[in-house]
């Protein structure tokens, strides 16, 4: 059963449509609203992995953006959670609320499906549950730009958005769109919230409009995920490749780097010179120099505490395995290489937003993930250097 609406206000309900939407690039009709996806139909349909499927349809660098005079909203919402067999409940997804660009609110859907994963079988268990009601009240008189940050880490079905005045989309302030693909840790992994992920943070440092392409678990260059980055407009492109194509051990070096080239190919069919970043993985010691894949260690999960391993052998790294230091190595040769023809492209060093010094004060919490302050530390950094006087994203900002 859903929280009934509130009845202090006269409420105003207003279609949920794509206009009034940024970050997504597909939306689905649902049974109970609309379901912003992060890939389009076409290609989810090309390869239905389910990790992928989670990850995608989790809206992480989706807002609702809208201007209004509302001092009250309330927004209905079916969450999808994720839980793990054996550990406590994870915390509640955050809806993260921004009035003229700044932080004004937050709040949580404690309500809404379950899906149960066993870390052991791999086995999965749906458990449906109710519509979830977020309110935010006392919000300033007169006109104002409001988002919506949808929580980062959990699929969410918007049912209806009710205001005490009417909204219209939020105009277009001519600010560029920063287009930005990458894995777990470009998705969020474990920030605070969702307008707290090191690409929002650094986006909204750099005055830009993000589009979030962090995929959990699968930046592992897919050529559909290409193709999406390459018919998605955008002004500023950036890369984190490097760490699941290690942590999944999916390719060796003989099939990585053809693989680079055509992802940069595709991508460059749509944006021929458009500024692209191309940033390699940032410090992550059990894979520095031993190959993949990680495997979960499960033995401290009854007490919420997940950590991961590294299965691999650094003697493999001989017969072609990667590991980050292998595909620094590479990146960095493949840019320099590429760049005598393509001035619009860059290469950064993960390890510049965060390395050894920082690994010493800011430790990875289950050996792979950044926590809420080095996602902070993450989003500055990467912020002062691409948007730096001269650095690869200021010209389009000029």
């Amino acid at each position: 059963m859903s929280t009934p609406p509130s009845t202090s206000h006269r409420w105003i309900t207003t279609p949920l449509t794509a206009a009034l939407l940024r970050g997504a690039l597909d939306l689905e009709r649902t049974a109970h609203g609309v379901l912003p996806h992060r890939l389009p139909a076409w290609a989810r349909a090309q390869y239905a992995d389910p990790q992928l499927a989670f990850a995608e349809s989790q809206p992480s660098g989706v807002r609702l953006a809208f201007r209004t005079r509302a001092t009250a909203l309330e927004l209905d919402t079916l969450p999808t959670k994720r839980a793990y067999a054996g550990a406590p409940p994870r915390p509640d997804g955050v809806y993260d609320l921004l009035v003229d660009g700044r932080p004004a609110g937050r709040a949580t859907a404690s309500t809404g499906n379950t899906v149960i994963v066993d870390m052991v079988t791999g086995s999965t268990e749906h458990r449906p549950g109710p519509v979830a009601t977020i309110r935010f009240a006392g919000l300033p008189e007169g006109d104002k730009d409001i988002e919506i940050w949808l929580p980062h880490n959990e699929t969410t079905e918007l049912v209806a958005l009710r205001t005490d005045a009417p909204v219209e989309p939020a105009p277009d302030r001519g600010r560029p769109v920063w287009l930005h693909h990458g894995s777990s840790i470009s998705h969020g992994s474990d920030a605070a919230s969702p307008s707290a992920i090191w690409p929002a943070l650094a986006a909204r440092l750099g005055g830009v409009e993000l589009i979030n392409l962090g995929l959990a678990g699968s930046a592992l260059l897919d050529p559909f995920t290409a193709r999406t980055l390459r018919d998605t407009p955008a002004d500023l492109i950036s890369l984190k490749i490097g760490i699941n194509l290690v942590n999944t051990d999916a390719m060796r070096l003989r099939a990585f780097t053809p693989a680079v080239h055509g992802f940069l190919d595709t991508i460059r069919e749509g944006h021929p010179t458009t500024p692209l970043l191309l940033v390699s993985p940032i410090l992550c010691p059990i894979h520095e120099d031993t190959p993949g894949p990680s495997a979960p260690d499960l033995s401290q999960l009854s007490m919420g505490q997940l950590k991961f391993v590294a299965m691999g052998d650094a003697a493999e790294t001989a017969g072609g395995k990667l590991t980050l230091n292998v595909v620094r190595e590479e990146l960095a040769r493949i840019v320099a290489q590429r760049s005598a023809d393509d001035p619009h492209l860059h290469h950064l060093d993960g390890r510049a937003l965060y390395g050894p010094a920082d690994a010493d004060e800011l430790p990875l919490p289950d050996q792979l993930h950044p926590d809420a302050a080095t996602h902070r530390l993450m989003g500055e950094r990467f912020a002062a250097l691409a948007f730096a006087t001269d650095g690869p994203f200021t010209a389009t900002r000029a």
